[in-house]
């Protein structure tokens, strides 16, 4: 698949290194889930400059260093020392050489360091400090356990905090990429070809690219695909996340799982977990690995305990509801028979996801101050899909979110949104639609 969008972090990207090489060195993090297209990225805005790539694979630190050699000395065409066997006199050596000749350096999950020897942060941060203001190397660092990637980084009291000049944390691809790769792939794609590809892969560069290159892009073909032996799907979101969460996993797994058959409030997913307390995981789970996000109705307070939680990830949260909720079907090898249970489900699952499709829709029309769901605690009957406020004052838009416009009830939303009016918003004017398949 060619190279898509990420304009803005290409030029990001572009004028940091210009700085470093006609300034002094800089140092730029760059984060995101694996998948997520990081590498592409930076070495995308580092083509055709003189560039050392290094991968920290989880191996001994005089390993690594052997083989950080000879690359090094063929990236810049220069000559290292074999006799190096810490990454200190490594990042000393290339520190040195960075005060004669501008260069990139790429470090490839640097978090990996953290099992290899700690000690390399303070290190760096000691040679940093030193030779940062009389050389010019475009230092980049990324990695993919986030929640490690933000203790090097942003905890005070690591030793690299506030070293880093630039952070940024790479997402998915928006839906106007997401239209541009799918056209261009399969130019007679239908609504709900383009509602699967988001639903499935969330937007991540590589699932996108591995549908892309192997599938014609149709909802079932798209299934049928992800659903197969030796599929890289299968343990992809186990893969991910066990990373994250260390060996105990199984907690956080039960909850999400939970959280993605709808079971979403933390008395709920309490009670499914046999009356297990949950607290400290959902903590994490939101604000040290980023997967889930605390859902209040639009204009609740924020102390409000009507909450409900969400996965964030369209990929982990397709995964859990199938790959690991049917992981029997895997194990016996009958992914005839869950591809059945997906495609027969398909129109109920998307149906949840295309309200998720317009939520992001709205924000990246950059039209709304606020965009969120609104319920009432007790009882669903007063629940809008959507509710987004305007930038303008006192305007609002409500959607009820169908596939098929056919099912929709006009005087259903009208009454909903009369009440949600004298309840919370007296004096909008609040515009109703209903937002189905064919406003994608």
């Amino acid at each position: 698949m060619k190279f898509y969008n990420r304009k803005s972090e290409l030029a990001e990207l572009r004028r940091i290194r210009d700085l470093s090489f006609s300034d002094h060195s800089r140092l730029t993090v760059v984060t995101g889930r694996r998948r997520i297209g990081k590498t592409s990225l930076i070495m995308k805005a580092v083509e055709d400059m003189p560039t050392v790539y290094l991968f920290v694979g989880r191996k001994s630190e005089a390993t690594l260093c052997s083989e950080f050699i000879p690359v090094i000395g063929q990236s810049l065409d220069v000559f290292v020392p074999m006799e190096i066997r810490t990454f200190r006199s490594l990042f000393q050596y290339l520190m040195e050489l960075s005060s004669q000749k501008p260069f990139n350096l790429v470090i490839d999950e640097f978090q990996e360091f953290y099992n290899i020897n700690e000690s390399v942060y303070s290190d760096m941060q000691n040679i940093w400090d030193t030779y940062r203001k009389k050389s010019k190397m475009n230092l980049i660092v990324s990695g993919s356990v986030y929640s490690l990637m933000q203790k090097i980084f942003q905890n005070n009291k690591e030793p690299l905090f506030g070293r880093a000049d630039n952070i940024i944390k790479l997402s998915a691809f928006d839906l106007a990429t997401l239209k541009k790769i799918i056209f261009d792939y399969n130019p007679d794609y239908s609504n709900d070809d383009l509602l699967a590809l988001y639903s499935f892969t969330g937007g991540v560069p590589k699932y996108v690219e591995l549908l892309c290159d192997n599938t014609e892009l149709s909802v079932d073909g798209m299934i049928s695909f992800m659903v197969r032996e030796n599929s890289s799907f299968t343990d992809e979101g186990k893969n991910l996340l066990v990373e994250e969460f260390g060996k105990n996993y199984a907690t956080y797994f039960s909850i999400l799982s939970a959280i993605s058959g709808g079971i979403n409030t933390q008395p709920e997913i309490e009670a499914a977990l046999g009356d297990k307390s949950i607290g400290g995981q959902i903590k994490r789970l939101i604000e040290d690995y980023n997967i889930i996000v605390r859902q209040r109705p639009l204009l609740a307070k924020e102390g409000s305990q009507t909450v409900r939680y969400e996965i964030q990830d369209n990929f982990i949260r397709f995964w859990f509801n199938y790959f690991d909720r049917y992981r029997s079907l895997i194990e016996i090898k009958n992914f005839i028979g869950l591809q059945t249970i997906i495609k027969s489900n398909y129109s109920t699952y998307s149906g949840i996801m295309l309200e998720r499709y317009f939520k992001q829709q709205f924000a990246e029309s950059f039209q709304y101050r606020a965009i969120g769901s609104w319920w009432e605690p007790k009882g669903n009957q007063n629940e809008i899909d959507i509710i987004a406020l305007k930038l303008e004052k006192n305007q609002a838009v409500a959607a009820e979110v169908k596939r098929q416009k056919k099912n929709f009830k006009p005087e259903l939303l009208a009454g909903k949104v009369e009440h949600l009016k004298k309840k919370l918003l007296p004096k909008y004017r609040i515009e109703t639609v209903c937002l189905s398949l064919e406003d994608m």
